[in-house]
């Protein structure tokens, strides 16, 4: 019989090395090499996030309309010469940033290169794209609203930061009818420079492939990095949405706590693993396999420049609203009161730890693990960093963690649905 081969858990991961280099109009370029890979990506992030607008909804039309007409070429131009290179360009928005990116194969990088430049130093913002964005995305929003998850998700963070808070304000969607080609250039003259923004670029790169991403990257304007005051956050603990006719009811329950950077941070990971971030966590055991709720619910800290917060969230069948609730509160009581075994916590290390291995397997995983640990001020040094203080956390330091920030009396619960038992 076949040796079932011994599972070990690595104490280090291998991570491989990012160059970083300062540009003269204060761009910041980070370079992994990767050679055995026949692919090329460049990443470029923006402190241009919602947070940053001077109206509603400019960041996202801003973003998202970049690559939809530049001086030169058209949008469908645009889209049709990165499709015939079978060439990849993708933007992603949170809070604070946007992210924007062009990969392709190393052989058709150039070509790549010069539609990036298109997009990201010539767009031209036409105003019928705008129209025709405005239109569909206010149809979109005001579809979405409908759903008890996007109301509930939406009055979280409502909840946790107060509504005037650039984290917690949610525009009514008849604000897209005030959306403007104006604004949007205002908005990209103003946040789309190098002092504003960092590159990333992973994959195999060669002499050439450099000096065309460092033209690229130079021809940024300088610009002036966005800095403004956040006013103070002003939650609220409980906030009940009655949708009589629901058939199932959004919870949302959770509590402001800190960012990454916080020394607790990585152990309230660990906490909110237990509770619910895999499928036989505690919440899940309890909601679904034991009882049938709810097909799924978890548990997760959330991580933005200036702030962070811990969630728990479900939808349960609306006739079981409150017995739902009850049992999220049981269970993060036991988590307060009960030393968590080794088995347990064993099984969440393990777990983090693979999640770790898998971002990490690929020079595309290494730059989002480089781009998240730039945004918060660190360096590629954290990842191991974060992988001893998960491996080396103790059932007791759990049950401080929890007894310190799982207070119940500081969640806010928020339910849109049902109520009714």
């Amino acid at each position: 019989m076949r040796e079932i081969p011994r599972i070990e858990i690595p104490r280090h991961l291998e991570i491989t090395p990012t160059s970083e280099e300062l540009l003269p109009n204060g761009l910041r370029l980070y370079t992994l090499q990767a050679d055995e890979f026949e692919v090329v990506r460049l990443t470029l992030v923006f402190h241009a996030g919602p947070v940053t607008q001077s109206a509603p909804f400019v960041a996202g039309a801003t973003a998202n309309l970049l690559a939809e007409g530049s001086e030169h070429l058209s949008g469908r131009e645009i889209a049709e010469r990165l499709d015939f290179y079978g060439s990849y360009f993708e933007v992603n928005l949170d809070r604070d940033y946007v992210y924007i990116s062009f990969c392709s194969l190393s052989k058709y990088i150039r070509p790549t290169l010069e539609m990036a430049r298109e997009i990201l130093l010539h767009p031209a913002f036409p105003e019928q794209e705008v129209v025709t964005y405005r239109t569909k995305r206010r149809q979109q929003l005001a579809i979405e609203r409908q759903k008890v998850d996007v109301q509930a998700r939406e009055r979280f963070v409502e909840a946790l930061f107060g509504e005037e808070h650039p984290y917690g304000v949610c525009y009514p969607e008849a604000d897209y009818d005030g959306l403007n080609r104006r604004q949007l250039l205002d908005h990209y003259q103003r946040l789309y420079t190098a002092t504003n923004a960092i590159a990333v670029c992973s994959g195999k790169i060669d002499a050439e492939t450099r000096e065309a991403i460092l033209d690229l990257c130079r021809a940024f304007p300088t610009g002036t990095p966005f800095e403004s005051p956040f006013p103070p956050t002003q939650s609220r603990h409980e906030w009940l949405i009655e949708r009589p006719k629901a058939v199932q009811s959004a919870i949302r329950i959770g509590r402001l706590l800190f960012p990454r950077n916080h020394p607790d941070f990585v152990g309230m990971q660990v906490v909110a693993t237990l509770l619910g971030g895999y499928f036989g966590a505690r919440l899940m055991h309890n909601l679904r396999e034991e009882h049938g709720y709810t097909y799924g619910v978890m548990a997760t800290m959330v991580n933005f420049e200036r702030e962070g917060y811990f969630a728990i969230a479900t939808q349960v069948g609306a006739e079981v609203t409150r017995k739902a609730l009850r049992e999220i509160f049981r269970e993060i009581e036991r988590m307060r009161t009960e030393i968590v075994t080794e088995e347990e916590l064993t099984l969440a290390k393990n777990i983090l730890t693979g999640e770790m291995m898998r971002i990490l397997d690929g020079p595309f995983g290494i730059a989002d693990v480089t781009i998240e640990n730039v945004l918060c001020g660190d360096s590629n040094e954290a990842v191991n960093r974060n992988l001893q203080e998960i491996l080396s956390i103790t059932p007791e330091r759990i049950l401080d963690l929890a007894q310190r920030y799982l207070n119940p009396e500081e969640l806010s619960t928020i339910i849109v649905g049902r109520t009714d038992e």
